[in-house]
């Protein structure tokens, strides 16, 4: 028994050091051979509390039922020089939850970002696969949906008054593509890693002109944090997140300080872009309901920038029923 034992141990141990191995190299690899400031998809500065954007394998990994909602309003006050489209704003609303039964989580979201005179949207439903490992579970999803992309003729103001892809178009128009997307994410007491591929089917946006061949890219997001207890009532958690297209890239990095797993504050860094500020609190018996905000202080172009962006974040977690089949414990760094 003692010798069964120590096996386990081991293969428990050499799996996660690989796994860690794997990650570090990865973004080696990254940081040595890509160009930076990759940006198609929706960014949140407050990525750490979003995981489930972030990979479809996310999916009721946590073992409890949540609705999330964020809003971004970023470069607030901005104006184009033409007085039209504004800065740019996103928001998006998930949700998810375990399928004790199938060892496995459904999950699903839909997001609206509008970038001037287009706006993109998303409408995703996900599947996760769970694998328990020892007190660990490595998990496999994947996310089938729509993308949408709108144009407003309206707000484009044409350098050559012939430009083929404006000429003859006004008002809106809008186009709808089917999407996919895959990811695997573990998840440890101490520690989780993320990978998610978006965008595999690599949608293409015309609009009735074939010199326009607007294509979602492949993009690629890895991410990982680490849970560190300094003591009974405080905990630290850092994480990073790469964001690839596989030509260039971006990275941010954020370090949360939570206190007696109810309030929490924090910094983060994107890269070549803003430093940020992270709060927030948890209300309820059960903090199961939690109010997060982030300002965003670019650094980085601000002449053609406004300074401040600001990120708001409201989540709540279901009550688990008592024919779930499995006790959740409650923590804000691991539920299994």
């Amino acid at each position: 028994m003692k010798v069964s034992k120590k096996k386990a141990y081991f293969k428990s141990y050499f799996f996660t050091l690989m796994l860690k191995r794997t990650f570090y190299t990865a973004l080696l690899i990254l940081s040595l051979t890509m160009p930076t400031h990759a940006q198609q998809d929706p960014q949140f500065t407050q990525y750490m509390f979003n995981n489930l954007f972030l990979t479809p394998a996310y999916a009721g990994v946590d073992g409890i039922t949540q609705v999330t909602v964020f809003h971004r309003a970023q470069w607030l006050g901005y104006q184009s020089s033409f007085g039209d489209g504004g800065a740019p704003a996103t928001s998006m609303v998930s949700f998810n939850t375990p399928i004790y039964k199938l060892k496995s989580g459904f999950g699903g979201y839909i997001t609206s970002d509008r970038l001037g005179p287009q706006t993109n949207n998303e409408l995703q439903a996900m599947y996760a696969y769970h694998l328990g490992i020892k007190d660990s579970k490595l998990s496999f999803g994947i996310k089938v949906g729509a993308y949408s992309q709108a144009i407003d003729y309206e707000m484009y103001r044409a350098i050559q008054p012939d430009d083929p892809l404006l000429a003859g178009k006004s008002g809106k128009d809008s186009q709808i593509r089917p999407d996919v997307g895959v990811g695997v994410f573990y998840r440890a007491e101490k520690y989780y890693v993320g990978i998610g591929m978006n965008h595999l089917t690599k949608a293409e946006f015309d609009f009735g002109v074939s010199q326009a061949r607007n294509a979602l890219q492949n993009h690629m997001n890895l991410t990982a944090g680490y849970y560190y207890e300094v003591n009974f009532d405080l905990k630290i958690n850092p994480t990073v997140l790469v964001k690839t297209d596989f030509k260039e890239y971006s990275f941010d990095l954020g370090i949360i300080a939570t206190l007696k797993d109810k309030m929490w504050g924090g910094l983060a860094f994107r890269q070549s872009e803003a430093a940020n500020v992270l709060l927030g609190y948890s209300f309820l018996k059960d903090r199961s309901l939690r109010f997060g905000y982030a300002i965003d202080v670019v650094v980085k172009d601000q002449e053609a920038k406004e300074n401040f962006s600001h990120e708001l974040m409201v989540s709540y977690q279901l009550p688990v029923t008592i024919n779930s089949g499995k006790k959740v414990v409650r923590t804000p760094r691991y539920r299994h």
